[in-house]
């Protein structure tokens, strides 16, 4: 612990809440007392380096220090940002628009974005009130910004928050234009970050900043609606949570204009609250998050569950089933990818043309599906940075609940255009007498049941996630549930033309699947396991369910007690 850098930290700090908190912790450290320890541990932690910026941006605890998202760094990190992107224009005046969420800081992290821009001499936009991520990936294209920042950690725990960048207008003009920026641009990004003076020494005019008024959010919302033909919208009562995030007013009008008035937002969950009180984690793929509204969906006898993560940038779905213990059943983001992947391919074959994307760690359902349509498929590495900028993209998705329906609008993954879609294609099936139930059926009766699963193993200590990486490249399974596995992809060395990324893929005679990477974003390893059943008889369709299922949980056993976490 190096008592000076840290003295010279809380001298340079323009927050007095985190440069107290920090003298504070420094004190006890420094005191001998019983509490000396605990806090010389957090502070080593705090300055173990600075809060790494890649291309997730940044994202970790709120708190003081630089490995922590503080005033001061996203005004290091913005400095950095405007340097580079003034050098990529050559010295012209970058635009930037800024959104934000409503978690702990995130109002004044996004002021102190515009700030910096401004005091770079850019043209800074700010978003006027906490709002969906997918508003500012809309902002970025509609507004021909040359970049966007959103101050989000998504669905994070609640200590979290992030710096999310997107780049466009002069910066990028391919088919990545608006998506959340790749390599090299985070390397070059991150050195200008490193090359930054102290946050104190960075300009902060206390003005010169435009703040947008609504309209760019009324704009969003016309163009989510649209998905929807006048006309096509059948009656449908659906019961909505945002999970104590900010989409409940933009997703409830653009459902409404789009034809699904009928919607019943879960009480309790309703207005952004950054403790998020009502959920141990703020994610709709965690068990309970949707336990409040299936109660609302049985006393409202409800259609369909639609859930929004608390940036609104995931889609969750929940069906009526009676052999549920709730009577309802959460569907697996590769189930939605599949339905509204089918619903995608049926509009672009007609068109002719189109592309269908999926991560390495999706369902190969869509690529089935997109062949069956004469349209062209591609695998792209996990994150929407990737799927979002395939060039003739019509639809993309990965299984972590991520849905791209309108590209041209949004080049991210975007919770209230796929909740819009689903809304749609649950009403027509409505309207026959059908559910999305029996359209999963359909689906598995034209292309085999695809059944996925997750193996989710969290960690208190990030280290020992490298360490199974690499016993598993020593030794990985050699068979899953019976079936010898016949080829192993270490994907760290790239495979089909895929950059490297850290995971590997177990492959077997039967045509399970079982990829295994670390999360991107959270102290997770992850595996995704997948089985395929031939079934041809709609009779058949229970029993083969069960199967898959039972296959399924062998290899989640099989695998996790290799993996020995």
């Amino acid at each position: 612990m190096d008592v000076e850098v840290i003295r010279r930290w809380i001298a340079e700090d323009p927050d007095p809440r985190t440069a107290n908190e920090l003298g504070m912790l420094l004190e006890r450290a420094t005191s001998g007392g019983p509490q000396a320890d605990e806090a010389r541990a957090d502070l080593e932690d705090r300055f173990s380096g600075p809060l790494a910026f890649g291309t997730a941006g940044l994202r970790g605890a709120v708190g003081g220090g630089p490995n922590r998202m503080n005033r001061a760094v996203v005004i290091r990190t913005t400095a950095g940002l405007a340097a580079w992107l003034t050098e990529r224009l050559a010295g012209v005046a970058p635009r930037v628009v800024v959104g934000y969420d409503a978690r702990h800081g995130s109002e004044r992290f996004a002021q102190d974005v515009a700030a910096v821009v401004t005091g770079a001499g850019g043209e800074a936009m700010l978003l006027p009130e906490p709002g969906p991520t997918p508003v500012l990936a809309y902002a970025v294209r509609s507004l021909g910004a040359d970049a966007g920042v959103m101050v989000t950690a998504s669905h994070n725990p609640k200590e979290d928050n992030g710096y999310k960048v997107y780049l466009g207008g002069r910066v990028v003009t391919d088919s990545g234009q608006g998506a959340q920026l790749v390599s090299p641009a985070d390397a070059e990004i991150a050195a200008h970050i490193d090359a930054a003076p102290s946050a104190s020494a960075v300009p902060l005019p206390a003005d010169g900043w435009q703040v947008l008024d609504g309209t760019i959010t009324e704009d969003y919302i016309a163009r989510v609606a649209s998905l929807v033909p006048h006309g096509y919208a059948r009656s449908l009562r659906i019961v909505y949570t945002p999970l104590h995030g900010v989409g409940a007013k933009v997703a409830v009008a653009a459902l409404d204009r789009a034809g699904f008035p009928d919607v019943r937002v879960v009480a309790e969950q309703a207005e952004p609250d950054p403790d998020f009180p009502t959920v141990a984690f703020p994610n709709p793929e965690e068990p309970g998050a949707l336990d409040l509204a299936y109660v609302l969906a049985r006393q409202e006898d409800a259609d369909l569950i639609i859930a929004n993560d608390p940036d609104a940038d995931r889609c969750s779905v929940a069906v009526r089933d009676t052999a549920a213990a709730q009577g309802w059943r959460q569907l697996t983001g590769d189930e939605v990818g599949a339905l509204l992947g089918k619903q995608a391919a049926i509009t672009a074959a007609v068109a002719g043309r189109g592309v269908l994307a999926s991560s390495v760690v999706s369902s190969r359902l869509l690529e089935r599906i997109a062949a069956s349509h004469g349209l062209e498929h591609r695998t792209t590495l996990t994150g929407f940075k990737w799927i979002s900028r395939v060039p003739g993209l019509v639809f993309g998705y990965e299984e972590a609940l991520g849905y791209c329906v309108d590209p041209e609008a949004v080049r991210d993954k975007d919770g209230i255009s796929a909740a819009v879609r689903v809304a749609l294609l649950a009403s027509q099936l409505v309207d026959k007498g059908l559910t999305l139930s029996d359209a999963l059926d359909e689906l598995a009766l034209q292309y085999g049941l695809h059944a996925t699963a997750p193996l989710t193993l969290r960690v208190s200590d990030l280290s020992v996630i490298p360490q199974a990486m690499e016993r598993l490249r020593e030794q990985g399974p050699s068979s899953l549930a019976g079936s010898p596995v016949v080829r192993t992809i270490d994907l760290s060395a790239g495979e089909d033309g895929l950059p490297p990324t850290e995971g590997l893929v177990y492959l077997t005679a039967r045509g399970d699947r079982a990829v295994v990477r670390p999360s991107g974003t959270e102290p997770k390893l992850k595996c995704y396991l997948e089985v395929i059943e031939p079934v041809t008889e709609a009779d058949r369709l229970p029993a083969t369910r069960r199967a898959a299922a039972e296959r399924l949980e062998r290899i989640r056993s099989e695998l996790g007690a290799l993996i020995g976490l």
